[in-house]
């Protein structure tokens, strides 16, 4: 047997339509509206138009725990973008976020619309909006959105990296899988560090930095992600464990995983969530059982 040839990048890069892996339908090198679709609108003033996938997570996580903080004005619309179709590119959602990327909030609480994008982004936008989750004190203010960008840079290695070529890519890359393998028990290394010294993610109080982190690295932790729990020995990561299983544990937490999710136990899944009470009739093993 010969060795396989070694790629040669060309000297100008042209875009193969088939060789995109589990995502080639919906990747593509081009920003813009595909086709014209209007985004539907509810009756609360925040409108969040999502997917139940690790940053869209994060703001349903978010705009439950300022409702479990008693905050009435964070109700709000969830309401499904199906991404595998498509739904990204429609005219009304790219308006929205330019980057066809979930989550994208409407606040329709003010004269005018303001929109967010960017689950970091509509993140601190909440916390400021309602004043919680956030420390104002400067430290710990400091300390917190520290975290929060720590996270907003890493994730892209653990999913678009690892995630990527140890679960979707059409062919398995040792190089590229060892490469995002190693930068991904790094992170949790630094993770597991930085919780041995304290409870949550920037000090003793539960703030936004852990609900962005959670729905990620907690998600790994529990060997959940991509099947990945035993190739990156993640129960090596005591700390982190301990702080998933106390995040994991919170009501918020446990209704914020649920909307818009698409996959899992039906019990699980919340496809949209337009009231508090959705939770307890309208999960999907209840549409399934009376779809009138």
């Amino acid at each position: 047997m010969t060795e396989p040839t070694a790629y040669v990048p060309p000297k100008i890069w042209t875009w193969d339509k088939q060789n995109g892996g589990a995502f080639a339908s919906i990747n593509r090198p081009i920003a813009g509206a595909t086709h014209d679709k209007e985004l539907p609108v509810g009756r609360h003033p925040l409108q969040l138009y999502s997917l139940g996938t690790p940053n869209g997570v994060k703001v349903t996580i978010m705009l439950e725990e300022l409702l479990e903080l008693g905050h009435a004005g964070a109700d709000y619309d969830a309401w499904l973008i199906r991404i595998n179709e498509g739904d990204q590119f429609g005219s009304d959602f790219v308006d929205i976020n330019p980057n066809s990327k979930i989550p994208a909030l409407l606040d329709r609480s003010g004269p005018a619309p303001v929109r967010v994008f960017e689950s970091g982004a509509i993140l601190l936008y909440l916390a400021e909006k309602f004043g919680a989750l956030l420390p104002t004190e400067p430290a710990a203010r400091a300390e917190t959105l520290s975290w929060l960008f720590w996270q907003m840079g890493s994730a892209p290695y653990l999913g678009g990296g690892f995630g990527h070529f140890y679960a979707y890519a059409p062919t398995k890359i040792e190089y590229a899988i060892d490469r995002f393998a190693m930068e991904v028990k790094r992170q949790l290394d630094v993770l597991d560090r930085r919780l041995a010294d304290s409870a949550y993610i920037a000090g003793d109080s539960y703030t936004i930095a852990d609900i962005a982190i959670w729905p990620w690295y907690g998600t790994l932790a529990k060997g959940l992600a991509y099947d990945a729990g035993e190739f990156l020995q993640v129960q090596e990561y005591k700390h982190v464990q301990r702080w998933t299983e106390a995040v994991g544990a919170r009501p918020a937490v446990q209704r914020g995983r649920m909307v818009n999710r698409v996959t899992g136990p039906p019990a699980e899944q919340l496809r949209e969530r337009h009231d508090a009470g959705d939770f307890l009739t309208k999960t999907q093993d209840k549409a399934q059982a009376d779809p009138g």
